[in-house]
C-alpha cells in the first residue's frame, strides 16, 4: 500500500504560501510515497513538482484544483491546465479528455466552493472518486455525508489534507493498492476503488491562518488583475 497526498496547494495558488521544495521536504519527511500538488487553477508548479519528485524519493502526480461553475473538481493525471468557469460535466470531461481522474472534493462544504450547493446529487455521481475526508474541517459532518454519500454509490474514496502550507502536508492521505510505485499505477488503483483513507483535523489555529492569509492573497491576486 502506497501513502499518497492527493490535495496540496503551493505558492503558485492565491491562497497557497510555499514553493514546491518545502511541499515536497515535508512528503519526505513524513514518509510519503506519492504526492499531488493541485493548485487553483494552475498547473505549472504540479509539472515541475512532478519532475523533482524523485529527488526526494516521491512519485509526482500532476494535477489541479478546477474552479468549475458548480464548484471545486480535482483534476489529476493532467499534462495541460483545464480552464476554469466550465459546467461540472463539461469540467469532468475536459479532464477524462486528457486522460485524467476526476475527483470531487469536499463535496459537502458549500462554504469551501463544494459542488452540491449547485448540482444534483446524480451529478456527483459522475466524478470517478470521492474525497471523504478533508483535513480543514471544523465538526466533520461534510466529511461524514461525503463518505456516506460514497459508500451508497459505490464510488472510490480519496483523502486529502487541502494543505495550503507546507507543514500541513500528510494530515490525510489515501492508501493506495498500487501494482507499482508509478503515477499511472496510482490513478489507476484509486479508479478502481482500491484505496483507505485517513487522516487528522487541520488545528483550527492553522486553519483560521490560511484562512486569514488566503484572503490577503485573494485580495491582492484581484488587485492585480484590475490593474
Amino acid at each position: 500500500m502506497l501513502s499518497v497526498e492527493l490535495h496540496t496547494h503551493s505558492s503558485l495558488s492565491y491562497d497557497g504560501r510555499d514553493p514546491i521544495e518545502l511541499i515536497l521536504e515535508q512528503a519526505e519527511a513524513v514518509g510519503l510515497d506519492a504526492i499531488a500538488v493541485t493548485d487553483h487553477d494552475e498547473i505549472d508548479a504540479s509539472l515541475e513538482a512532478v519532475e523533482r519528485a524523485p529527488d526526494y524519493g516521491l512519485v509526482g502526480i500532476p494535477g489541479m484544483e478546477i474552479s468549475s461553475k458548480a464548484g471545486h473538481v480535482l483534476g489529476l493525471g493532467l499534462e495541460e491546465a483545464v480552464p476554469p468557469g466550465l459546467s461540472f460535466e463539461s469540467t469532468l470531461e475536459a479532464i477524462h479528455d486528457q486522460g485524467g481522474l476526476a475527483v470531487v472534493p469536499h463535496p459537502f462544504q458549500e462554504a469551501r466552493h463544494g459542488v452540491m450547493a449547485r448540482i444534483t446529487r446524480d451529478q456527483l455521481a459522475l466524478g470517478d472518486a470521492i474525497e471523504v475526508y478533508n483535513s480543514r474541517l471544523f465538526t466533520g459532518r461534510a466529511n461524514r455525508q461525503a463518505e456516506r454519500y460514497a459508500e451508497s454509490r459505490d464510488l472510490p474514496m480519496t483523502a486529502g489534507s487541502d494543505a495550503h502550507i507546507s507543514e500541513m502536508v500528510g494530515q490525510a492521505v489515501t492508501r493506495v493498492d498500487a501494482d507499482e510505485r508509478s503515477a499511472d499505477a496510482i490513478l489507476e488503483a484509486i479508479a478502481d476503488g482500491r484505496t483507505t483513507v485517513e487522516g487528522k483535523r487541520t488545528p483550527w489555529r492553522i486553519s483560521v491562518q490560511q484562512f486569514a492569509g488566503g484572503v490577503t492573497r485573494r485580495v491582492s491576486h484581484v488587485l492585480k488583475l484590475l490593474r
